[in-house]
């Protein structure tokens, strides 16, 4: 049993070039963007990028349970309008494609935001609809839903969200959850003592399952608690907390799957990765 701890590692030069980037701050899970994460259409993967990204990875020793892709965030799934929302799908798909490509079995998403134009519900449905089109367009691909701080109007930063989407989702074998703990503080699920975390994680299996959970995003919050707001911090600097993060690494629960910082300050993510590796 194991943690594989890592950071969302940039993607410039292309997608080969993040291996050896994450290895070189010796982490042990990773997550980048599959494609420029603020364009709707970017360039098919080449071959020669598929195979560079392939012999890297095995050179380095990394499986694909240990990397957790991260989709672009133009991408809502839960669109109102049905022209965007098609093209959300499609462009959500050769995410998909592109993870397959590359031999990888999650994909990483933000489930979508209903704009104040449609019911929670409709949105909800909506978000189930794309991903069982998703499900049936690429196989072997997992798609991962990560909970969201409720900014505006993004869904999933209930829990009950998320069991919705998944209650509805045709193939549950392929579904799983990615929580991230500012969005967990930032959305009113306390985590910052051990009591808290347990109540919090205790919440999520009753409400969803921890057996859905396949992957983590360890950040710190500059906002206060409940706030709604999506403000990542470093580990400790923020409203949050070091306990936290030392709890997380000391329960087993969250052994063999991917855990991600996405601290504001990528020139110290090997002391965040040191730090943590520390409490396992």
């Amino acid at each position: 049993m194991t943690k594989y701890i890592g950071a969302h590692i940039s993607s410039l030069g292309g997608i080969d070039k993040t291996i050896h980037r994450a290895f070189k701050i010796k982490a042990t899970g990773m997550s980048f963007f599959l494609k420029n994460q603020l364009r709707w259409k970017s360039p098919d993967l080449d071959e020669q990028t598929i195979i560079n990204f392939k012999n890297e990875r095995i050179k380095y020793k990394y499986t694909p349970q240990q990397i957790l892709p991260h989709s672009s965030y133009l991408i809502n799934l839960g669109h109102p309008n049905l022209e965007n929302l098609e093209k959300s799908r499609i462009c959500f798909i050769d995410e998909l494609k592109r993870c397959k490509q590359l031999g990888l079995i999650y994909l990483n998403f933000h489930p979508g935001s209903h704009l104040r134009k449609i019911s929670i519900n409709e949105c909800l449905k909506r978000i189930s609809e794309s991903i069982n089109i998703g499900l049936e367009s690429v196989t072997g691909v997992t798609i991962v839903i990560e909970n969201t701080s409720g900014q505006g109007s993004n869904l999933g930063y209930k829990f009950e969200h998320l069991a919705f989407i998944i209650s509805n989702v045709t193939n549950k074998s392929r579904i799983g959850v990615c929580l991230d703990t500012c969005h967990l503080f930032s959305s009113g699920y306390d985590i910052r003592t051990n009591e808290s975390c347990e109540n919090t994680f205790n919440l999520f299996d009753k409400i969803v399952g921890i057996h859905y959970l396949k992957g983590m995003h360890l950040n710190d919050s500059k906002n206060v608690f409940n706030s709604r707001i999506d403000r990542h911090h470093s580990l400790g600097k923020g409203n949050i907390g070091k306990q936290a993060f030392i709890w997380i690494m000391n329960n087993e629960q969250f052994n063999n799957m991917p855990i991600i910082l996405e601290t504001i300050n990528p020139n110290i993510w090997w002391k965040e990765i040191k730090w943590l590796k520390s409490f396992v």
